[in-house]
């Protein structure tokens, strides 16, 4: 999988209708009462009824030695911390000048935020939503102005965001950090960084009022995928009681578990992620693979360790980035192997897709006859499928077949995995097109765009003037069912339209129309799932 084309694809629709860049201003804010942690005291601000608590550290800076180790814990403090504003993003590219690290991004990363209803008690034992932000494994942050808490914390919920480290920093294997702390696992060091977010929700949440029996984890894209991974990583087992994956897949193939040494490389990542990492090495001049290898890796500074985002270099387009990686430590098992096997932790789950999620970058084709021949014997179906009269443009199909390839069909998948376990699913689908976007999106709901309305921020992603009262209802509508659903398992309540359980004979979904109805209904798109299904499954598409 060519990971470059995915981080093209998200970062164009992601930053396509965002905001502009956030600039760190020295806040005004009242300060509020201390709140011990275990590390040393915190104060936070309160505005409208809601405190925030920002930069508050969870481990230590993963710099130095402790570059590609697991989290470490934090060096506890005795004055007070002004947890006041956001403390900067995991370092990763800068935009436009080569070679350089975004603004605000730092190898010091490892901080979380929070957002609290001010008359909290440390006995209120309100659940806690933890956000994991998306971004391909390479961009990104927890303090996006599009994940703020204030509308959860009306819902009487905690929403916590933290940051995770990104690109080589957060995942990368190489033979001497194999064998170097081998306890501790090797690879995917952004599924440790959230692992450690979990931990000092469970340690201190309490203090902030939260219930540490009652957390929900969830995230789009990259986040849905970490869901998946936190799902079946033994390490996250008890740290979170519910889970949501939005745009997250369920199936292997798509930033799901390379292999760590070559022997173990797979038909969707046949070059494993140790020799990755010696490819790495060798595009700076290091040729060696052992401790002194490592150290000369280690003394990089953080912006040619993200050179640049590149995932390829040369004119053979040699592989220099892994993506998580399946070290048999810490990663013992792609989410697809455990959910067929039934060894995933036993949680209540949303999971769904968007319409249109993007038009190429995993499944791509010249022209419509391209497209069938990738079907293989399947390409007469998949014509009748998807185009039965001939008649359409060449990005709907491609559009369709990604969406259902990579996202739709996987969270029914996942959800029929659920049924067997006897656990609750509830499987959604976002169709809804805003007026602003009507015009352009013409297929349907693009990747990432139903983050604005979970969150309630639609003035951080299109501001004040082209919101309507229609994207104000199906904020109001995702909002109160993600609340619901961290309150309870059960995403229903009073005020919004039932949502049923998945049931694999049924397989009801609520979709949010793009008319912006939110309509109960067994998916209309079962046969193209059921076909995409079998195509994957006999190994025709891949």
């Amino acid at each position: 999988m060519k990971y470059f084309l995915f981080a093209s694809i998200i970062l164009s629709v992601f930053f396509g209708c965002q905001a502009a860049p956030r600039t760190k201003k020295t806040p005004t804010l009242p300060v509020v009462e201390l709140v011990q942690t275990s590390a040393g005291p915190v104060r936070g601000a309160e505005s409208e009824g809601v405190l925030s608590f920002k930069g508050i550290p969870f481990a230590a800076p993963p710099v130095g030695s402790l570059r590609w180790r697991a989290p470490q814990p934090v060096a506890t403090w005795t004055e007070e911390y002004r947890a006041l504003e956001f403390a900067a993003d995991c370092a990763q590219a800068g935009r436009g000048t080569p070679g350089t690290l975004a603004n605000g991004s730092s190898e010091d990363c490892l901080y979380l935020n929070l957002w609290v209803p001010s008359a909290t008690n440390q006995d209120a034992k309100l659940p806690v939503m933890v956000w994991i932000h998306g971004g391909a494994f390479v961009f990104g942050s927890g303090s996006s102005p599009a994940f703020a808490g204030e509308v959860f914390a009306r819902q009487n919920v905690i929403l916590v965001t933290h940051n995770y480290r990104l690109g080589r920093l957060g995942h990368f294997a190489f033979p001497a950090l194999s064998e170097e702390h081998a306890e501790e696992g090797t690879g995917s060091y952004a599924y440790m960084d959230q692992i450690a977010a979990l931990q000092w929700v469970k340690e201190n949440i309490a203090a902030f009022g939260g219930d540490p029996g009652n957390v929900t984890i969830f995230g789009e894209s990259a986040g849905g995928v970490s869901v998946h991974s936190l799902l079946t990583i033994p390490a996250a087992k008890g740290l979170f009681h519910k889970a949501i994956s939005q745009s997250g897949g369920g199936r292997d193939g798509v930033l799901t578990g390379r292999p760590l040494r070559e022997n173990d490389a797979d038909r969707y990542y046949p070059v494993s992620a140790e020799t990755i990492g010696i490819n790495f090495a060798r595009k700076h001049g290091i040729n060696g693979t052992d401790a002194v290898a490592l150290g000369q890796l280690r003394a990089l500074d953080a912006a040619e360790i993200i050179d640049s985002g590149m995932e390829f270099y040369g004119e053979e387009n040699i592989p220099i980035y892994t993506g998580p990686v399946l070290d048999g430590k810490l990663v013992v098992e792609t989410a697809e192997s455990a959910y067929l096997g039934g060894r995933q932790a036993r949680v209540p789950l949303i999971i769904g897709s968007n319409s249109a999620e993007v038009p190429g970058g995993f499944v791509n084709a010249s022209s419509k006859e391209e497209l069938w021949k990738l079907f293989g014997a399947m390409g007469a179906e998949a014509q009748a499928v998807y185009d039965p009269a001939g008649t359409k443009e060449l990005g709907e199909v491609l559009t369709k077949v990604n969406t259902d390839k990579v996202w739709a069909e996987p969270s029914h998948f996942t959800a029929e995995a659920w049924a067997k376990a006897k656990q609750a699913a509830f499987v959604y689908r976002f169709g809804y097109v805003p007026q602003v976007l009507d015009q352009r999106l013409v297929y349907g709901a693009p990747h990432a765009s139903e983050i604005a309305y979970v969150f309630g921020n639609l003035n951080a992603r299109w501001g004040v003037d082209t919101v309507t009262n229609e994207d104000q209802e199906v904020a109001k509508i995702m909002n109160t069912y993600w609340a619901n659903f961290a309150k309870t398992g059960n995403p229903n309540g009073a005020g919004v339209p039932l949502w049923p359980a998945y049931a694999p004979r049924q397989r009801q979904i609520i979709e949010f129309e793009r008319g912006g109805a939110a309509v109960g209904k067994t998916d209309t798109t079962t046969t193209r799932l059921d076909l995409i299904r079998r195509a994957v499954e006999s190994k025709e598409l891949h």
